[in-house]
């Protein structure tokens, strides 16, 4: 190679590498710009809840996890899971301002919930809730949440795919999530995923790890999902945290129909508290499923039968059609004490 090629060549990896830098240089300043702007949406939510302990002792549980405000009417979305089976619920914005928050809504299959503030902070800023219908494979986005505590951190990311689970016999959707190599770890749970336009289009859900820390797969549920069933839906928070049985679990359980959803707790004071539904108080383990039995069995809801089979044969259109979520009161069919036994749920009118 002669000094002039050399000289040239020279010359272009210089202007590359220069064009490079400022490319990274830029993203930097709009993720900077961006951090700014969502921040003071972000949330951190800590729950008081009461678990049942290796000594069939109820203790105090305390758990962290994160939330992005979506409305000037106090409303927050977050995961399910975080807030579910919380006693008391603490919202914590960026300035440090404490609310007292309630559940009004949850999906635990897509793992989102809807909070309610108390009252409304001196500061804040709500969030756009995007249309992730328009997300595609391989857009940049960010994490904002509280993983291991700390507050307000950032990470930064792709979409890696989205997943979709549909009933089998049906394309009813009933879990729709974006999977992205952005870090989710503990306490990030229910916080919010932007895009770069600051738009809310996932609520962060879970990660797949072999270590119990970000080493692998992060999944967050999409915001359509989120709008569907708990914005502009209605899927009530009972309170009840459960498990469905399968034919054989509910034979060996001695239910008297192939199915059934075991209730393994109650939050107390909430709609299935007042309505006299009780929980589990023995740990038991059985062909490898860790349960809490002792509690009723729930056999339907509103006439519609708690099976795999029922679930599985969900139709969409048909529950739209007969306002099944929208029902002030739900009546329960449940199993207690080898008997078939009713109790109604009664909601407030959240319209």
């Amino acid at each position: 190679m002669n000094k002039i090629k050399q000289a040239t060549l020279i010359k272009r990896l210089i202007f590359c590498m220069a064009f490079f830098c400022s490319i990274t240089a830029s993203n930097a300043q709009e993720i900077t710009a961006l951090y700014k702007q969502v921040n003071k949406s972000v949330v951190t939510i800590i729950t008081e809840s009461r678990i049942l302990n290796d000594n069939q002792q109820l203790v105090k549980d305390e758990s962290i996890g994160s939330g992005v405000l979506i409305s000037k009417k106090g409303e927050i979305l977050t995961a399910a899971h975080v807030v579910d089976n919380a006693e008391n619920i603490t919202v914590k914005f960026m300035n440090g301002e404490e609310i007292r928050a309630k559940v009004i809504k949850s999906a635990p299959v897509a793992d989102i919930a809807l909070l309610e503030l108390y009252w409304m902070p001196k500061e804040y800023e709500v969030a756009k809730i995007g249309n992730s219908d328009e997300v595609s494979v391989g857009e940049q986005i960010l994490i904002l949440g509280a993983p291991y505590g700390i507050e307000h951190s950032l990470s930064v990311g792709y979409i890696s795919g989205k997943r979709k689970q549909v009933t089998r016999t049906s394309e009813f959707v009933i879990n729709e999530h974006f999977q992205t190599d952005a870090s989710i770890n503990r306490g990030n749970s229910g916080g919010p995923m932007f895009n770069l336009q600051g738009e809310v289009i996932g609520i962060s859900s879970y990660i797949i790890t072999e270590s119990g820390g970000f080493q692998g797969l992060g999944f967050a549920a999409t915001s359509n999902l989120a709008k569907k069933l708990v914005i502009d839906g209605n899927r009530r928070w009972t309170g009840i945290s459960g498990f469905i049985l399968d034919e054989k679990l509910a034979w060996i359980l001695n239910v008297p129909i192939n199915g059934g959803i075991l209730v393994e707790s109650v939050v107390r004071f909430s709609p299935a508290d007042f309505a006299g539904i009780k929980g589990g108080f023995e740990n038991i383990d059985i062909n490898g499923e860790r349960l809490i039995a002792g509690g009723d069995i729930i056999l339907s809801v509103n006439g519609f039968p708690l099976t795999r089979e029922s679930f599985e044969n969900l139709d969409e259109d048909n529950l739209d059609k007969s306002n099944f979520f929208d029902q002030n009161v739900f009546v329960l069919k449940i199993w207690r004490g080898g008997k078939v036994e009713e109790a109604k749920i009664k909601f407030e009118d959240q319209k």
